[in-house]
């Protein structure tokens, strides 16, 4: 049985309005942000693995990192390791960080791997490890001081920011048309690993690879105003100014920033979107409307 007349206009507006899009960004990199519950939920990582498959095939280079936090604190859970926190960072001491490595570089990382090559794509996972990809340096924690105490500079262990990337491998892969997946583990000059925040090597990763986007997956609806209502088209001066006025906040603050970071350091555009909305990484680059918040 054929479409009717109005489900067929309805694909085809979707696929010629599409088109532009397909033909803008071919041979260009966008690196996606994988956390959430993009990640979780079965129905959605269907969708972003063919999402990532199909930009691909239409010769777009889809570079992918991922976080994995609700899975370390469930695997801490079962080995009986109370998980801490410092202002929402983890306290990672040399025997978490051995369990953030294996949920991160093994199950997370091939899970997904497995995933976008079932949906007919070709991934391959890597960790800041390989080819020396990610260099870090410790993350130092400062407590602001309050009448009860001093500020105070706390070790939460083997926490990182990024030192460095040498996209060589990642690079290579793109170009032997494979997908990668990279897990945010980097190492110190020290020679230990080290768990970085994945928003932060999704925006650097966007700076060094010279990417077209940078787009991280969020479980919210992008960036709200104080009435609640969705802001996209951002320029870098209306973000700053949003930040000082106290309308970004929280959670989506370090968020706004790696986006903002990377757009300052000559990636065209970032995008916040709802990772809760099936295909919303194929909606928010081959659409006029998309589904979150564009900065440029």
């Amino acid at each position: 049985m054929g479409l009717n007349a109005q489900a067929a206009g309805n694909v085809a507006h979707v696929l010629t309005e599409a088109l532009p899009y397909i033909q803008r960004f071919a041979g260009r990199t966008v690196v996606i942000k994988y956390g959430g519950n993009a990640m979780t939920d079965d129905r959605l990582k269907a969708g972003f693995a063919r999402d990532v498959v199909l930009m691909k095939t239409v010769g777009i280079n889809p570079v992918v990192v991922h976080g994995g936090g609700p899975q370390i604190g469930r695997l801490l859970e079962r080995l009986g390791k109370e998980s801490e926190f410092v202002q929402g960072m983890r306290v990672t001491d040399a025997e978490t960080m051995d369990v953030v490595e294996m949920v991160l570089g093994g199950l997370v990382n091939k899970d997904i791997v497995n995933l976008i090559n079932r949906h007919g794509g070709q991934a391959v996972g890597l960790t800041g490890k390989d080819g020396d990809l990610i260099r870090a340096r410790k993350l130092r924690m400062t407590l602001p001081e309050t009448d009860e105490r001093p500020s105070e500079i706390i070790d939460i262990g083997h926490v990182g920011e990024v030192d460095s990337i040498d996209a060589s491998v990642v690079n290579m892969l793109v170009q032997g048309d494979f997908i990668p997946v990279v897990a945010p583990i980097g190492v110190g000059e020290d020679g230990f690993s080290y768990n970085i925040n994945a928003d932060l090597v999704a925006g650097k990763m966007a700076e060094v690879l010279g990417a077209e986007k940078l787009i991280l997956l969020t479980n919210t609806r992008g960036l709200l105003d104080a009435d609640g209502e969705l802001l996209t088209g951002l320029s870098t001066a209306d973000v700053d100014r949003l930040i000082a006025d106290g309308t970004i906040h929280g959670g989506m603050l370090p968020k706004i920033r790696c986006a903002l970071d990377a757009v300052k350091s000559g990636v065209r555009s970032a995008h916040i979107i709802d990772g809760r909305v099936e295909h919303a990484v194929l909606v928010e680059l081959f659409t006029d409307e998309g589904v979150g918040t564009l900065i440029r």
